[in-house]
């Protein structure tokens, strides 16, 4: 989960503010200094945390807050607001700015091992749902097996790759243009060579690319578990190279996170996507908005709905909802909706955008949660299609089956069996004609 040792700890501090009826000086002042040591903690720049603190301090001490009804809600509204001042460039677009005439040249630049291939692969799948032609240059010829990564990756994501071999990486890019131009791709991203640390070689490499192409935006890559290293590596390479924004990596793994707090103070360059796992999928415009919610345990169900609209397919909602009223619900349906599930993510990430539900469940029940679904799985998948079909049939010697070849127990089947059985009670208040399910907007699904 984002931020999840932050948002753990800032939860705990409202808690008490909000367990207040009426808040004095020194009660506010407590609150700012424990918000100060977990931010600090969290490896955020002490410099952006003594500003962010002098200007809370400053307005939750104010008698808007002391004297409200509800001056612990004031308090994290006023918080929430911080952090956002904190995290986004006024008039600042969150994403690429595609030039008038195409193709757009985004050059993708950073350390070895920041991710920049992967969400170089990442970038072009998430434009080419939104309808552009992306191609993918391999412009990184010292790496070991960095052009057949980006050749596998690309082929995942349905993206294709440019690449020239160990030609010098200009030549590459220059030659990759003119192929944009003879197939029409609208969008071409530059891969390019990584250091394990910032060198002479490196740089001039990066700016002979920016001053022989025509880039339309250059985005830095940066991975969130270096803490502090990355405000300062982001800020030589800003000072040296120049950059329009950046893309800040792995911000689903165990990093404080600290990063996305500092960076635009440091830089002036805004975050424009944020990397939230290892799936092609899993890349996000980055929303100071949304991002502070998360961080504030508020949750963030905008960006749950557009996930879902994206990668849950209406007509596949439309047969769900005509099984139902038909009452014609089977496994391999329940297997589909698991499927469904996790093309949006994880339980655990989905739960971290519900509104007032993250923070408040375990780290171990959303673990078994994600287990117990990894059982199910493998149970339907050990079935027979008839048995999907027709979960009645089962009995005992079919169990032992479905256990031996599922590596589950004959327990775990009788418990999915008799869940079953509760959903298909369920559904059968739905189905037929005097159903509950054609009072619903939906019925009309057919």
């Amino acid at each position: 989960m984002l931020f999840e040792n932050l948002s753990k700890k800032m939860n705990d501090i409202f808690k008490k503010l909000r367990g207040k009826g009426k808040l004095t000086e020194k009660d506010v002042e407590i609150a700012v200094r424990e918000i100060k040591l977990a931010l600090l903690e969290a490896d955020v720049s002490y410099v952006v945390v003594k500003k962010f603190v002098s200007s809370l301090a400053e307005r939750a001490v104010g008698q808007d807050v002391l004297e409200s009804l509800t001056p612990g809600q004031q308090v994290v509204k006023i918080v929430k607001e911080e952090l956002e001042k904190l995290m986004k460039k006024d008039n600042e677009e969150n994403e690429i700015n595609f030039p008038s005439k195409p193709p757009c040249i985004v050059l993708m630049c950073g350390l070895q091992g920041s991710g920049k291939t992967t969400h170089s692969a990442k970038l072009a799948k998430y434009y080419m749902k939104k309808g552009h032609r992306p191609l993918l240059v391999a412009c990184d010829i010292y790496r070991p097996a960095a052009i057949e990564q980006l050749k596998v990756i690309g082929e995942n994501a349905g993206v294709a790759v440019f690449e020239k071999g160990i030609e010098k990486p200009l030549k590459i890019a220059q030659e990759a243009l003119k192929y944009a131009e003879d197939y029409g791709y609208d969008l071409i991203i530059i891969d390019t060579a990584g250091r394990l640390h910032i060198d002479e070689k490196l740089m001039e490499e990066l700016k002979g690319l920016k001053e022989n192409l025509n880039i339309s935006e250059t985005l830095f890559v940066v991975d969130a578990m270096t803490g502090q290293d990355a405000i300062n590596v982001s800020k030589i390479f800003n000072e040296n190279i120049g950059f329009d924004g950046v893309i800040l990596t792995k911000l689903d793994g165990d990093t404080r996170g600290g990063a996305a707090l500092s960076i635009l103070y440091t830089t002036q360059k805004p975050i424009k996507f944020i990397g939230i796992g290892e799936k092609i999928e899993d890349l996000e415009p980055f929303k100071a908005d949304r991002m502070a919610s998360r961080i504030l345990g508020m949750g963030d169900i905008l960006t749950l709905v557009e996930k879902a609209g994206s990668n849950v397919e209406i007509n596949d909602v439309k047969k769900m909802a005509k099984k139902i009223k038909e009452r014609n619900f089977d496994m391999n349906d329940l297997l589909n909706q698991m499927k469904q599930i996790k093309k949006i993510g994880s339980i655990k990430s989905i739960i971290g955008m519900i509104p007032g539900v993250s923070g408040k469940i375990k780290d171990e029940d959303l673990e078994k949660g994600e287990d117990k679904m990894i059982k199910i799985e493998a149970i339907i998948y050990s079935m027979t299609n008839k048995e999907r079909e027709k979960p009645s049939i089962i009995d005992y010697s079919r169990k032992k089956r479905i256990a031996s070849g599922s590596g589950t127990t004959i327990f775990d089947i009788n418990q999915l069996l008799k869940q079953y059985d509760q959903m298909q009670k369920v559904f059968k208040k739905f189905g037929g004609k005097k159903g509950l399910f054609n009072k619903l907007p939906f019925s009309k699904f057919n």
